[in-house]
């Protein structure tokens, strides 16, 4: 019977052993997943710190739909855009304190959007606001771009 306990029971330190080999295992799973995760994250910030390659005219109709859409479902603004505040030369700090010339931190497809407001929409009536839409750790974060054509 002794031998059979051992079998069915094994010692408490090969228990241990084997836990803590699992709880490593999944340590490093986790480990691989963040860094697949911060890679993937680089490369997006990295695609859109770039301009989008769109004609001015494709800018024109994609804002175009976009607003039209707004319209049927009864919307009088629209937020067209969300990035990282990585994608301002300040983190965003300007766009939080509302300070003036915020607009020269964009960079990228951000800052595209900006320019075909100032080209197309400005003169048509429409706003733009950016702001701060989260605030991670207290911090500022994500910026949403939204256009806006009624009261």
């Amino acid at each position: 019977m002794p031998d059979k306990i051992d079998d069915l029971i094994p010692n408490a330190s090969v228990i241990q052993k084997e836990a803590a080999l699992k709880e490593a295992e999944k340590a490093d799973e986790y480990a691989r997943r963040a860094a697949a995760a911060e890679a993937e994250k680089r490369a997006l910030i990295e695609r859109l710190s770039k301009p989008s390659g769109l004609t001015e005219e494709e800018k024109v109709k994609l804002a175009s739909t976009v607003i039209q859409r707004a319209v049927r479902n009864g919307l009088t603004e629209v937020q067209v855009y969300r990035f990282p505040n990585t994608l301002c030369t300040d983190k965003g700090r300007a766009i939080n304190q509302m300070e003036p010339g915020w607009e020269k931190t964009l960079t990228g497809i951000p800052k595209e959007i900006y320019q075909l407001w100032a080209d197309y929409l400005k003169s048509r009536g429409y706003r733009i606001r950016y702001q701060i839409i989260d605030f991670p750790g207290g911090v500022p974060g994500d910026i949403g771009v939204v256009i806006a054509w009624g009261d």
